[in-house]
C-alpha cells in the first residue's frame, strides 16, 4: 500500500536523487551543460525550499515527490524504478484533494510528461517557446478539466 506524506528537510537528499534518476531517463534533450545549470538550481534552491509531498512504498521508502504552490504542480518526479506502479497517479489525487483547479506546466520534448497528463484528466491550455529561464525548451502549459 502506498503512503503519501509531506515531506522535512531530511527528504531532501532522496527526493534530489528521484528527480536526477527520472531526469536522466525522461529528459535526454537537455544539454550537458543546461543539465548541470538544473541540476544545481534544483539541488541548492528549488528542493530545500519546496513544500514536498512524498509517496512511500511497503517498505517506507520514499519513491516519488510532488512539489506545489497553491494550485500550480511545481514538480511530479517518479523514481524511474517504481515507473508504471501508479505512484505519479496518486500524486495528482492528492493534489486534486487540495486544490481542484491544478495547473502543471510540462517539457514538450519529455515524451512521458503529456500523455500522462492528459491521461488523468489535464488539457494543454498554452505553449511557451523556451523554458521560464529562457533556455530553448518548449513548455506545454495545462490545467485540470477532469
Amino acid at each position: 500500500m502506498l503512503h503519501i506524506r509531506p515531506g522535512t528537510k531530511a527528504d531532501v537528499p532522496r527526493a534530489l536523487a528521484i528527480w536526477r534518476a527520472a531526469v536522466d531517463a525522461t529528459h535526454g534533450f537537455l544539454s550537458t551543460a543546461h543539465r548541470a545549470e538544473i541540476d544545481t538550481m534544483v539541488a541548492e534552491q528549488f528542493l530545500p525550499q519546496a513544500p514536498l509531498w512524498l509517496v512511500e512504498d511497503d517498505a517506507g521508502a520514499v519513491q516519488a515527490f510532488l512539489a506545489m504552490d497553491g494550485t500550480m504542480i511545481d514538480a511530479l518526479f517518479v523514481d524511474p524504478a517504481a515507473h508504471g506502479r501508479g505512484l505519479g497517479s496518486a500524486l495528482i489525487a492528492h493534489a486534486l484533494s487540495l486544490s481542484p483547479d491544478l495547473l502543471v506546466d510540462a517539457n514538450e520534448q519529455a515524451d512521458n510528461a503529456l500523455p500522462f497528463y492528459l491521461a488523468r484528466g489535464f488539457e494543454v491550455i498554452g505553449r511557451s517557446e523556451s523554458d521560464p529561464e529562457g533556455r530553448p525548451y518548449p513548455i506545454l502549459h495545462l490545467r485540470y478539466v477532469g
